[in-house]
């Protein structure tokens, strides 16, 4: 009869070691799968900020520089300005202007 309640008390034991072990199996793989979706999660907001800036460098893409386009026909004077004086044409206008009053 002792070793009867002594197999007992001891499968009850081990139920209760493999019940804790399940538990503990199961725990460690929501936390894998909660830093996937952390991960995700963060790919995601990469994801939706680039979109974002893609969206907002389409407006200055090539295709949106259509020259007969209203908004780009016609520039003021202060945009052309300082395209000139970013460019080579101003330096080479500056650099032949004396030579042209020579003439």
């Amino acid at each position: 009869m002792s070793t009867n309640r002594l197999d007992l008390i001891k499968a009850a034991a081990e139920k209760a070691k493999k019940k804790r072990e399940e538990e503990a199996e199961f725990q460690a793989s929501i936390r894998r799968l909660d830093a996937r979706k952390a991960a995700k999660k963060e790919e995601m907001k990469l994801h939706k900020k680039l979109t974002q800036q893609v969206k907002k460098a389409g407006k200055e893409s090539p295709g949106s520089l259509d020259c007969f386009r209203e908004e780009n026909m016609y520039y003021s004077d202060k945009d052309t300005e300082r395209y000139l004086e970013s460019s080579s044409y101003m330096d080479a206008y500056n650099a032949n202007k004396s030579a042209d009053g020579e003439w």
